[in-house]
């Protein structure tokens, strides 16, 4: 597979399991996940557990129907852009959200060795407040 159509199986499955069992299956055992400054899951985690844990398992029970939606990718050498827009419900509030977004997925020899998030965090965080 090319680097575009690994990245392209953890966004374009059948099922949200599917992508993700194709997102584990290309990671390396080392991979830093990097989500944006600003965002509520700001951070770098090192490996799937940690990511696991510290972003996928909480945008399952902090969100209701946190999703993203990719509209294109741009691919060059071991690096991929996909970019589109998150979507979701924060179910404190009830307040949805519609954010831009772009993920840097950087491959080696097939593996993702690291991915970083650029993200409008605003619209998110406006979401988690009933006031704003």
């Amino acid at each position: 597979m090319t680097n575009l159509e690994i990245i392209k199986s953890t966004y374009e499955g059948k099922t949200s399991e599917e992508n993700g069992k194709n997102l584990q299956k290309y990671l390396a055992p080392d991979v830093k996940w990097t989500e944006a400054a600003g965002f509520p899951l700001k951070g770098t985690y090192i490996g799937f557990e940690n990511i696991a844990k510290n972003v996928f398992n909480r945008l399952a029970t902090e969100w209701i129907d946190y999703k993203f939606t990719p509209e294109g990718y741009v691919a060059e050498g071991d690096q991929v852009f996909a970019y589109g827009n998150y979507s979701g419900i924060h179910p404190k509030t009830q307040k949805s959200f519609n954010a831009r977004v772009a993920h840097l997925w950087k491959l080696k020899d097939g593996f993702i060795i690291s991915f970083e998030q650029f993200v409008d965090s605003k619209t998110v965080v406006d979401a988690m407040f009933p006031d704003k």
